[in-house]
């Protein structure tokens, strides 16, 4: 489910008058973290990564954001400063809208204010999934299961039969989305390797066993 996905065709069209495109290659940042700004995105093509900076400096990933996405919202909302960056992990296209046009839009045409609350509504509770996951399962289930979805939405068949996920994402990056640290994920990622299930590169990522990694998720046979 995805804020476009939840738009009729009209208000679709609506939000295309008022917004202008923008192209973005990757590793651009699109929203800065403590930016005070005007305006929100809806991303069009391409897929981005939301994080945000710890006390310890620390860059944390908070989630990955795709096609028909609506992104800055919530600053948008209440005039505070950006909470989280916004950074392109490939070529992306969005629709950028100036926050005073979006209200008035939302104002004319109550769909758009529903599809904006049901999207806040539904990342507060992956948000509060993901720390009772985070709580009763261990990382190496969270980190296949991570996998297997990247694998799915990203992945791109190779010759040996294997999926590359396409997406270049370091290991700060998994280790931030499973909700667990480097050194743990680093050590999980180095038995699978060994096991013939995955290999791995600088920013690459190949999957040779996804049975063995669905099993390992709690979702397939061995």
């Amino acid at each position: 489910m995805t804020f476009w996905s939840l738009l009729g065709r009209p208000a679709r069209q609506s939000l295309a008058r008022v917004g202008e495109r923008a192209v973005f290659a990757g590793g651009a940042t699109l929203l800065k973290e403590h930016d005070v700004t005007d305006h929100l995105l809806v991303v069009e093509r391409g897929c981005v990564k939301v994080t945000a900076s710890t006390s310890e400096g620390y860059e944390a990933v908070l989630a990955l954001r795709g096609a028909g996405d609506l992104l800055g919202e919530q600053a948008g909302a209440d005039g505070r400063p950006r909470s989280a960056s916004v950074v392109a992990l490939t070529h992306v296209r969005a629709l950028t809208l100036p926050l005073r046009a979006f209200e008035s839009l939302v104002r004319a045409d109550p769909s758009i204010g529903r599809a904006v609350r049901q999207v806040q509504s539904e990342r507060l509770r992956q948000a509060d999934r993901r720390g009772v996951v985070a709580g009763g399962e261990d990382t190496s289930r969270r980190l296949a299961a991570l996998l297997l979805d990247l694998g799915h939405r990203y992945g791109r068949p190779e010759s040996a039969g294997g999926v590359e996920i396409v997406l270049p994402l370091s290991q700060d990056d998994l280790a931030g989305l499973v909700l667990s640290s480097r050194r743990t994920v680093s050590r999980i990622l180095e038995q699978w390797r060994a096991q013939g299930w995955l290999t791995t590169g600088r920013l690459r990522l190949v999957i040779h066993e996804p049975d063995a990694l669905k099993h390992e998720a709690g979702d397939g046979p061995a």
